[in-house]
């Protein structure tokens, strides 16, 4: 472990240290806030590149095949739009990282009137052209548009952004006073993840460049305006295609890789896998 200063924080711009390299990154951190982040020259082209179409199709760290998870994604959203009935009536609502539209689907089911933004312009035509929805294609950091919403939701996004504070911030402004924003995110402090340290499966830099634990992400969302109401644990399942990829992808440079990789040849592509939700999180911020 080196403690040699690389970085400055993406939040408050403060000296970071190494905590370790991964995949020859630097993973960084915060010697004030405690931020964890990868030490990458980030640019609005980083999710133009990370996230293409291979992202959705071609396995690996992403999607083998991302629409033969709709429906499940959409039973995804339905289960927020069901869990923020205790907190707030269905309004209008921004997806951030729509995709092709399912959790999208799932919020609509609920009873909200559903708006997006997503940077893969396949996906974003497959929201537009299958369910009639209203998807800009880009990032949120870069996202222009005077309408206020009631929600917005960053559902497995939080970690990707190019420019954190900018994404916070437009957050913020695209909000109505006392508006809320739903966050998912995998948890840095969970068991899991300690157990695992440099190992964990979300320490995957370029894809994946911030890290949180609940307490943090809220004391940074504080700084924008908001308050957290709620957190908890969200049910993810996901099917045996995706598992396989993102399991297969994990071990590929593991001893005994061949054996195992054969064992999960055995996994048939449509069984509905609960995701042991351990080292997952969600929180819902109210603007102040």
């Amino acid at each position: 472990m080196s403690s040699s200063v690389t970085a400055t924080c993406p939040f408050c711009d403060s000296p970071a240290a190494v905590a370790f390299v991964k995949e020859g990154c630097d993973i960084c951190d915060c010697s004030a806030c405690g931020h964890r982040f990868a030490a990458l020259e980030l640019s609005p082209r980083h999710v133009d590149t990370v996230y293409g179409d291979d992202y959705f199709t071609a396995g690996g760290a992403g999607y083998e095949d991302y629409l033969a998870e709709g429906d499940l994604l959409r039973a995804h959203g339905k289960r927020y739009a069901d869990l923020l009935t205790k907190y707030t009536p269905p309004g209008t609502m921004l997806d951030v990282g729509a995709a092709a539209g399912f959790i999208m689907r799932g919020f609509a089911d609920g009873g909200w009137t559903v708006s997006g933004v997503e940077p893969n312009a396949m996906m974003a035509h497959h929201a537009q052209s299958q369910f009639g929805f209203d998807v800009a294609v880009g990032s949120l950091e870069q996202y222009q548009s005077d309408t206020q919403f009631d929600l917005v939701s960053m559902i497995q996004v939080v970690g990707h952004f190019y420019d954190i504070r900018a994404a916070f911030e437009k957050a913020s402004r695209l909000l109505c006073p006392g508006g809320f924003l739903l966050i998912e995110s995998w948890d840095q402090g969970s068991w899991p993840a300690r157990l695992l340290g440099e190992g964990w499966h979300e320490y995957s830099p370029p894809s994946v460049v911030h890290w949180f634990t609940p307490e943090r992400l809220a004391n940074h969302l504080a700084a924008f305006g908001f308050q957290e109401v709620a957190r908890g644990k969200p049910k993810k399942r996901l099917n045996g295609a995706h598992a396989k990829s993102l399991v297969g992808h994990k071990i590929a440079d593991m001893p005994l890789s061949s054996v195992m990789q054969a064992g999960l040849k055995l996994v048939p592509d449509n069984l509905i896998i609960p995701y042991p939700a351990f080292d997952l999180f969600w929180g819902l911020y109210q603007r102040q």
